[in-house]
């Protein structure tokens, strides 16, 4: 609970989109304890914006000679793909009652 007794909000940056974009551009990373934090419902639309965000950068079309845009890409869709992979894990260890 924050100062005002107001619930904090369970992900960095304030929703999960923003949570989202920060894990895509790397300034943070998603670990066991920040998704111990979540519910499942939280999970989930956790899921669904990476899912998104995966499908936009997938979608994005850059020139071949363009090499610094190509790894930037590339290194986003790692990023967001390794947290999709964290999020499945978790909830299974969720589910078997280990998280």
């Amino acid at each position: 609970m924050s100062r005002e007794g107001k619930a904090m909000c369970p992900f960095l940056g304030g929703s999960a989109v923003a949570m989202a974009s920060q894990i895509a551009e790397g300034y943070t990373l998603l670990s066991a304890v920040q998704l111990k934090r979540l519910s499942d419902s939280e999970m989930d639309q956790l899921q669904f914006e990476l899912e998104k965000l995966l499908r936009d950068l997938r979608g994005q079309v850059l020139p071949a000679d363009d090499v610094a845009g190509n790894q930037l890409k590339n290194r986003k869709i790692s990023r967001v793909t390794n947290a999709l992979q964290q999020l499945q894990v978790a909830r299974q260890q969720r589910a078997r009652g280990r998280l």
